[in-house]
C-alpha cells in the first residue's frame, strides 16, 4: 500500500484513521436518513473541508459552525446554508452581514432581545432577510432562553414580526447527555430535549408561526428516540471522530474512535518509576482533568499504563500497579493516545495526519480562530 509509516512522523502528532471517520459519518447519515429528518452536521471538532465533504455526503450543503472563521473557511471552499449557531457576538454582527449578504442562505443564531435590535439596526442589502434561529435551553444549562418561560414565546415572536428578518428555526443542544451512562440514560435526556422543543414548537402553531425545529448532541443522534422522527433537523458533530468520553457515555465502543495522538519515549525515570513523553498539554488538552484509570488518555495496547500529569510539553506516565520494565520501553518507543475529547485535543494541532490501513496518506489542515 501507498504512503509512509507512522514512526515516520515527528511527535507529538494527530493521526485519524480516514476509514474510520467515513465509517462514523456513513452511520449518522443512515440513521438520520432511517428518521426521515435532515442531517446538519457540526463542523466544530474537525473544522477541515476533507471532513466536511465526508460527513455532508459531498453536498457542500446544511451544515453547522461555532465560529465565523469556520463559516467564513467553508463559504470560501464552495459551502452554503450555513448556521453559525452561536449567541450572536455584537462585535461580529458586520460579518454576518456580509455572509448573508454573500450566500444563498447564511443563519444566525440569538436568544435575547438584544441580539434582534442589532440586526434591527444593520438590514440587509437588496432586499435579503436576516435568518434567525431561535436557541432554547430545554435543560443543557447553556446558551438559550429557557423554554417554558413565556419571554421565549415573545422573543420568538418578535422575530417572526420584525420587517427584514425571518424566524427560521428553533434550536436546542442537549449537551446534558454528556452527563449520561448508557443508552437508556441518554434516550431519556435525548427525549425530553425533543418534547421540549416539540411542545415549543406547538406554541408557536398556536400563534401561527412555522418554521424549523433541531436539536443535537452526539449522545442523542448516536442512539436517537423515536419523537425525534418529528424533528425537522439534528446537529451532532463529534461522532466522525469520537473519542473516549463518547465511549464511556455511551454513544460508541473505543473501537470506533477515529483520532489518536502519537508520543515518543524522551526519558527514563526510575526514581519516580516513570516515563516522560513528548506530548504535553499543548498537544493532547487538559480535558478530562485526568480523572480516567489511565490519567488524561487511554494508552492504546498498555492497559496497565497511566499518563499520570502534564506540563506544556511533557508528560509524565507511570504504571497502574507494579514496576516498569524500561527495556520495553526504549527512548524514542512510539505510544499511541487515544485523547479523552477530541475536539478539545484536534484545536492543539496545526495539521491532521491522515492513516488508512496504518500507512499515512495525507494531510488535513483545520481552520482556525473565532
Amino acid at each position: 500500500m501507498e504512503g509512509t509509516p507512522l514512526s515516520s512522523l515527528c511527535t507529538p502528532a494527530l493521526v485519524l484513521d480516514v476509514e474510520k471517520v467515513k465509517r462514523n459519518a456513513q452511520k449518522m447519515i443512515e440513521r438520520c436518513a432511517a428518521m426521515g429528518v435532515t442531517l446538519r452536521p457540526h463542523m466544530k471538532t474537525h473544522k477541515t473541508l476533507e471532513c466536511a465533504d465526508i460527513m455532508t455526503g459531498g453536498s457542500r450543503r446544511c451544515i453547522v459552525v461555532s465560529t465565523l472563521a469556520e463559516a467564513s473557511f467553508f463559504a470560501e471552499r464552495g459551502y452554503d446554508d450555513i448556521l453559525y449557531a452561536y449567541n450572536l457576538p455584537f462585535d461580529k454582527v458586520e460579518r454576518c452581514a456580509a455572509l448573508s449578504e454573500k450566500l444563498d442562505l447564511f443563519q444566525v443564531l440569538l436568544d435575547h432581545p438584544d441580539a434582534l435590535q442589532q440586526l434591527k439596526k444593520r438590514p440587509l442589502k437588496e432586499g435579503r432577510l436576516w435568518h434567525v434561529w431561535l436557541k432554547l435551553d430545554c435543560g443543557n444549562g447553556r446558551a438559550g432562553i429557557l423554554h417554558s418561560e413565556p419571554e421565549a414565546l415573545e422573543l420568538a415572536l418578535d422575530i417572526a414580526e420584525t420587517p427584514g428578518v425571518e424566524l427560521t428555526g428553533v434550536y436546542a443542544h442537549c449537551g446534558n447527555t454528556y452527563h449520561c451512562k448508557g443508552m437508556e440514560q441518554i434516550q431519556a435526556v435525548a427525549r425530553e430535549t425533543t418534547n421540549f422543543t416539540l411542545h415549543f414548537m406547538e406554541k408557536l402553531k398556536t400563534v401561527g408561526i412555522i418554521c424549523k425545529s433541531s436539536i443535537g448532541s452526539t449522545p442523542s443522534c448516536s442512539h436517537p428516540v423515536k419523537e425525534m422522527e418529528q424533528l425537522s433537523e439534528v446537529h451532532p458533530g463529534n461522532y466522525a471522530f469520537y473519542d473516549v468520553q463518547q465511549s464511556l457515555i455511551g454513544s460508541c465502543t473505543l473501537e470506533d474512535v477515529a483520532v489518536r495522538v502519537l508520543t515518543r519515549v524522551i526519558g527514563h525515570c526510575p526514581h519516580r518509576n516513570q516515563l516522560l513523553i513528548d506530548c504535553g498539554w499543548t498537544g493532547l488538552s487538559l480535558d478530562g482533568a485526568g480523572k480516567l484509570p489511565s490519567g488524561y488518555a487511554v494508552i492504546e495496547g498498555h492497559p496497565n499504563l497511566k499518563l499520570l500529569s502534564m506540563t506544556q510539553e511533557h508528560g509524565r506516565v507511570e504504571p497502574i500497579t507494579g514496576k516498569l520494565d524500561y527495556s520495553k520501553f526504549p527512548l524514542g518507543t512510539l505510544l499511541s493516545l487515544i485523547p479523552y475529547h477530541s475536539c478539545a485535543t484536534a484545536m492543539m494541532h496545526p495539521v491532521y495526519h491522515v492513516t488508512s490501513e496504518g500507512r499515512v496518506i495525507g494531510k488535513w489542515a483545520p481552520t482556525r480562530g473565532w
